[in-house]
């Protein structure tokens, strides 16, 4: 299977923030909440876990969902990648892998870019609860759009990347 080809800007934001905004459908209600994310170009999808909650159960029910991905200037001068994609949730020796792409992955963003040496996952993404166990997924995706802001203009125009 070939992989899709995205424009650079697209993979340039990805590989370059880890926290997205989640949107997911709970019981016919959107939701959209901040996640902690690792783009995994490689398998054209994007790595997350969480603790068993509202999210997990919801998207258990219905797989559809969508990232949202942002790098925000100023008024006239930001960029937004949105990926629609499917819920699969990892188990096994397959999902400790996956895991462990995602901490080395954003850790490498992160001193990258903030100069930061990170030896826990807890101290850049959500902390499991009482020892339980993380649900590890992935968003495989299926579309990604993007646009941003012009920033050569007065006005409030879009256009897409």
């Amino acid at each position: 299977m070939l992989k899709p080809h995205y424009d650079k800007e697209i993979t340039e934001i990805l590989n370059s923030k880890y926290i997205g905004n989640l949107g997911y459908i709970y019981k016919n209600e959107p939701y959209v909440v901040p996640i902690t994310y690792f783009y995994n170009e490689n398998e054209n999808n994007i790595i997350c876990y969480s603790n068993i909650g509202h999210k997990i159960t919801a998207l258990r029910k219905k797989k559809q969902v969508s990232l949202c991905v942002s790098t925000i200037h100023s008024l006239n001068d930001w960029k937004s990648v949105v990926i629609k994609g499917t819920y699969k949730e990892r188990s096994g020796s397959g999902a400790k892998a996956i895991l462990h792409q995602f901490s080395l992955g954003i850790k490498k963003i992160i001193k990258n870019q903030e100069n930061k040496e990170l030896s826990f996952i807890h101290e850049f993404s959500c902390k499991v609860k009482n020892n339980d166990i993380p649900v590890i997924f992935t968003i495989e995706i299926n579309d990604i759009t993007s646009k941003k802001g012009n920033s050569n203009s007065n006005s409030n125009s879009i256009e897409q990347l």
